[in-house]
């Protein structure tokens, strides 16, 4: 059987990007996204829904958000799910489902965001550089 693992997910950023280089060198960029959606309840009052979202972005992408994007900018982001799992140090084991990004796209948020894409064909390809590490080598 066939799957398909692919996600397109448009928010704003929560917090600055955090930047990191591995110890190959290569740039890491964590992104969290709050994505809203406006729906009418039952009563048939409006109700708004804030899902948030954890973003890995590798390599010149990653140095791009790391460079350009800062809390509040808007952004779609194109990717694959990923679950994370590990043991925390007071033993209880957790998990996160975060999207492992191919393509982000800076939508601009007046005059101090730019509009760019990085991955994908306009920009800097995820595929252009090394593929991510193992999680081993990721800390925590």
């Amino acid at each position: 059987m066939a799957s398909l693992n692919k996600v397109f997910v448009l928010g704003n950023l929560t917090k600055d990007p955090e930047l990191r280089f591995i110890p190959s060198g290569q740039a890491v960029a964590n992104l969290r996204l709050a994505t809203n959606r406006r729906y009418k309840a039952a009563s048939g009052d409006w109700k708004d829904e804030v899902t948030y979202v954890s973003v890995e972005v590798w390599g010149k992408p990653a140095e791009a958000c790391g460079e350009h994007l800062k809390k509040g900018f808007p952004l779609m982001v194109e990717g694959r799910l990923k679950l994370k799992e590990w043991t925390a140090q007071d033993g209880q084991k957790r998990s996160l489902l975060e999207i492992v990004s191919e393509r982000v796209q800076f939508l601009g948020s007046g005059t101090k965001a730019p509009a760019a894409s990085v991955g994908g064909e306009e920009g800097v390809h995820a595929s252009d550089d090394a593929p991510p590490p193992e999680n081993d080598d990721i800390p925590f």
